[in-house]
């Protein structure tokens, strides 16, 4: 059995295939090269850049198994991989601190400046008096929209921090027995000080959060989104920005990766501290997701 890799898979994760008797080729293709071999192969392991189409899952007649070392799916046609017989795997939980870890991390960077401070001291400059106006997250209200793995995971760091929580997820009905209030979206955008979203991207559904909701949350609100790029409407977040409306954001994700000169705007804006996609970029995480996935592949192949 042949498992094509081609976004890259940790040391760990590979190893656990070798020793199950699986052949591992680990190489990045173009979709053109991609449709060319992947009738070589029994199962196709995949992150964010590959995907997975349905041209694709035509070409590979010999798939039995498509995994992604990640959280979401978008990148695969998994309903149509599914009328074909071959079940799509990806790794929910692997990732879930430390995409967590980078949300409160936006946070702290939004709410103290560390952004632009930071560039400022490397030009010289001493800029005490101009970001002498931070504010504390301990007693603020955090807004965790999507309370599945990695938001409940962001709750359980805020709520360490001393903030309040509160949550909508049209999906879960349970706190976990945390100290989280789940109630209705507008609920969650017209009292929190802080949103963080951890929702999926519907294909063909507006932003989770638009104009229309940014216009329900508080004046000075603060936003950050580690889930998926057009979870946050760009546009309108940008003029949240320029209006005051939204205090500061922190952004891991976008609509187009790597950003085009329209989005530049947008994170060249002094109150957003951005990062390159890295959510799930730890040495633990990948460790993690590497480990999951590659088990997931080796039973379905296995089967």
């Amino acid at each position: 059995m042949k498992v094509l890799v081609t976004d890259g898979i940790e040391k760990v994760g590979s190893e656990l295939m070798k020793k199950a008797g699986l052949e591992v080729v680990e190489k990045k293709l173009t979709p053109e090269e991609l449709l060319a071999e992947i009738a070589n192969y029994n199962a196709i392991i995949v992150r964010s850049a590959t995907k997975v189409t349905k041209e694709v899952i035509d070409a590979g007649t010999q798939l039995k198994a498509i995994g992604r070392g990640g959280v979401g799916v978008d990148n695969i046609e998994v309903e149509y991989a599914k009328s074909k017989g071959i079940p799509t795997f990806n790794t929910p939980r692997a990732s879930s601190i430390s995409v967590a870890e980078l949300a409160i991390a936006h946070m702290f960077a939004a709410s103290r400046f560390l952004n632009t401070s930071s560039m400022e001291m490397r030009q010289g400059n001493w800029p005490k008096k101009q970001y002498a106006k931070g504010v504390e997250l301990t007693g603020k209200t955090l807004g965790v929209l999507g309370f599945g793995n990695i938001g409940r995971e962001c709750a359980k760091r805020a709520i360490g921090l001393g903030m309040k929580v509160i949550a909508y997820d049209p999906f879960v009905t349970d706190n976990f027995g945390m100290d989280v209030k789940l109630c209705a979206k507008d609920e969650v955008l017209a009292n929190a000080d802080y949103i963080t979203c951890h929702l999926p991207l519907i294909k063909g559904e507006p932003a989770a959060v638009g104009a229309p909701e940014i216009s329900k949350m508080k004046d000075g609100v603060i936003i950050i989104n580690c889930a998926r790029g057009g979870v946050v409407d760009e546009c309108a977040l940008l003029e949240g920005l320029k209006s005051g409306k939204v205090a500061a954001a922190g952004l891991d994700v976008y609509v187009n990766e790597p950003i085009t000169d329209a989005q530049k705007e947008l994170i060249n804006h002094p109150r957003v501290s951005a990062t390159p996609h890295i959510g799930a970029s730890t040495v633990e995480a990948q460790d993690r997701v590497g480990i999951e996935i590659a088990q997931k592949i080796i039973d379905a192949l296995k089967a």
